[in-house]
């Protein structure tokens, strides 16, 4: 179900819309806050994924190391 707002644009804003040629400016901006939530939720996933693979690589690393100086002392 659609909900009724108002906003305010710059008129460059407008003007753009315009020549755009949109001739349904709302569901234009509709579909530009919906790209856009979407990109600022895969850049939370994709910060969230990277702070779990550092944990990851971190004991990683750390398991090498412990085997390399392992084999450097056999």
């Amino acid at each position: 179900m659609k909900q009724k707002t108002s906003i305010t644009r710059s008129r460059e804003t407008m003007q753009a819309l315009d020549q755009f040629g949109a001739r349904n400016r709302s569901r234009i901006i509709e579909q530009a806050v919906m790209e856009f939530l979407e990109r600022h939720r895969r850049k939370q996933r994709e910060t969230r994924d990277r702070a779990i693979l550092d944990q990851s690589f971190e004991k990683m690393n750390q398991e090498m190391a412990d085997l390399l100086d392992y084999q450097g002392k056999v």
